[in-house]
């Protein structure tokens, strides 16, 4: 089997548990994940040769400590709380961190992940902080009133699209977040239309991007661009033009 075969064999079911959110597949599956992409990164720069035996080589307690494979475990981890935070199903990032903690130690790549996601951080600078301080308020349920719950939804969804963007697990983020945009507002749609604004202008397009039955990376953007007028978000050029070419099916 090539290495890039391996790779693939072994983001498949590591895939699954972060769409579905399974905190025993992500487990199971997240060592031979770090293993065959410390494993490929080594050999692209010429400091791996391959195996005699075909078998991917374990990682040492030198490598597991590693910038490389942090980064990479740091991505997995985060795509799991994510998809977690849109599931509220904090019980699952729980099992997953004391899982880890216990079989590699606490210090595991991309623990600090967690930390970000329980955190309380008052001036949330990065992309990562506000992506993690809005899973943390999803986590545990704390929702916003309703005046301001379709624009904190607003600037949570466009959020996770930036970050999903950035990760190795785009495609698995992207589809419950989709789904979470569409049970969020059809809920503004039955519940809150009151608080949008320009209601006779912004409803009628809600439900337009509402009838869009796909759950997809274009159904998010086209939503994120359409209605930020009824949550007065006025967009830049740049996010214009980021979600105007992610709304674009090809």
């Amino acid at each position: 089997m090539t290495d890039l075969a391996e790779l693939k064999k072994r983001k498949q079911p590591l895939n699954l548990a972060i769409v579905y959110v399974d905190p025993d597949a992500f487990v199971a599956n997240f060592m031979g994940w770090l293993e065959i992409t410390a494993f490929i990164t080594a050999q692209r720069a010429g400091e791996a040769q391959p195996p005699a035996d075909g078998t991917t080589p374990k990682l040492t307690a030198r490598e597991l400590k590693g910038g490389a494979v942090a980064n990479v475990a740091a991505d997995a981890i985060f795509a799991f709380c994510m998809t977690a935070a849109l599931n509220e199903d904090k019980a699952a990032v729980d099992k997953v961190e004391a899982a880890l903690a216990e079989s590699i130690g606490k210090e595991f790549p991309g623990s600090h992940v967690f930390w970000n996601f329980r955190a309380n951080i008052e001036a949330p600078v990065t992309l990562d902080d506000f992506v993690a301080q809005s899973g943390k308020k999803m986590l545990i349920g704390d929702k916003p009133p309703p005046p301001m719950r379709a624009k904190e939804n607003w600037s949570t969804g466009l959020r996770f699209l930036e970050k999903a963007r950035t990760s190795n697990f785009v495609h698995e983020i992207m589809f419950p977040l989709a789904k979470w945009h569409r049970d969020r507002w059809s809920e503004t749609l039955e519940k809150g239309i009151s608080f949008l604004q320009h209601i006779e202008d912004n409803v009628p397009v809600l439900r337009e991007v509402l009838d869009d039955p796909r759950n997809d990376q274009a159904f998010v953007a086209n939503l994120l661009l359409k209605l930020a007028p009824a949550v007065d978000t006025e967009l830049t050029d740049d996010t214009q033009g980021f979600l105007r070419s992610l709304a674009r099916r090809g």
